[in-house]
């Protein structure tokens, strides 16, 4: 939802000024997205270590590196498909990472660690089979269907469970209720559409 929202300004203005410089100095999209993946990985041992204010910083910049790779995408015309292929398997590795680090920083949070590790898969195979059958009409390399939950929601949530480690589970059952509402809800217009 605020991804969708954001891209038409105002997280373009935020990316494409820092995207220019990167570009003179010849880094291009998917060297952005590697350092995107590489800040989201080590939120995995700063959680275990429980550095969570480490955690925080390293997880807004991989969330800005995943906005500003599109960015230098765009404004080079550099869009690919191995671009977006890497983008959406590093986002789940992040994803991943971040989950397990929440869980090694409280190994008793295993069952809702896993429910959210559920809920995304679900919500990921229920977005990529959408793109598959749905004709693209964005700015992205394939078609994105928007939801509740999105990467910035998530992110929002994972911000949240790793500065308030006591909510934990009450943030995590309402990102799984949320992830798997936006799962069925893109599911179900997708078979109100297609028809």
């Amino acid at each position: 939802m605020l991804d969708t929202w954001s891209s038409r300004g105002f997280l373009s203005n935020l990316t494409r000024p820092f995207a220019r410089q990167l570009i003179k100095r010849g880094i291009s999209a998917n060297q952005v997205t590697w350092i995107g993946l590489i800040f989201g990985v080590a939120i995995m041992p700063a959680l275990y270590y429980h550095f969570t204010t480490w955690a925080t910083v390293l997880l807004i910049l991989s969330g800005y590196c995943d906005a500003l790779d599109g960015t230098i995408a765009r404004i080079t015309n550099t869009d690919s498909p191995k671009g977006a292929v890497l983008d959406i398997l590093f986002d789940r590795i992040v994803e991943w990472s971040i989950i397990i680090g929440l869980f090694l920083a409280y190994p008793d949070r295993a069952l809702c660690c896993l429910s959210i590790l559920g809920a995304i898969l679900f919500c990921t195979t229920s977005f990529l089979v959408v793109g598959i059958f749905t004709p693209n009409a964005s700015l992205k390399s394939f078609h994105n269907s928007p939801g509740l939950v999105e990467r910035a929601e998530a992110f929002g949530f994972f911000m949240a469970m790793i500065i308030f480690p006591s909510l934990f589970e009450y943030l995590a059952i309402l990102f799984v209720l949320l992830t798997m509402l936006t799962a069925l809800v893109r599911v179900i217009e997708f078979q109100r559409f297609s028809k």
